[in-house]
């Protein structure tokens, strides 16, 4: 027998799941390997989307100030983070790995290579910030 599964947000009612800044938030997350919320005229997303294009990783990145509901998700994000800066933030294989703080600190200690490759990124296995 075949059983098909579905996820449950499936039943969300349709008015949260379309206008839900956070429901958008976990689908554009989970389209790519590496996703990164950014802002255009921010320093640190741009040093993050540096590390990972220096990598050899093509992330995609939401400039929120671009996006239609940019202003709600940044909300969105700052309450999944709590804090006051919710940008960059970057997700790897649809999980949160956080803000610039966690991804330089996976990134030092080694976990982010490991995450990138079980999210199906080909990266080398030396990889080189120049900052």
């Amino acid at each position: 027998m075949h059983y098909q599964t579905q996820s449950w947000g499936t039943y969300l009612p349709p008015t949260t799941t379309l206008n839900d800044p956070l429901h958008r938030i976990e689908r554009l997350a989970s389209e790519n390997a590496v996703v990164i919320f950014s802002l255009s005229s921010c320093c640190m997303c741009h040093a993050i989307k540096r590390l990972f294009c220096g990598m050899g990783v093509n992330p995609t990145v939401y400039e929120l100030d671009h996006e239609p509901l940019g202003k709600e998700m940044e909300k969105a994000l700052m309450r999944l983070l709590g804090t006051g800066s919710p940008v960059p933030i970057v997700f790897v294989g649809g999980k949160l790995v956080g803000a610039m703080d966690r991804v330089m600190a996976s990134h030092i200690n080694g976990t982010l290579v490991p995450l990138l490759k079980e999210a199906g990124e080909d990266i080398e296995e030396e990889e080189d910030f120049d900052g």
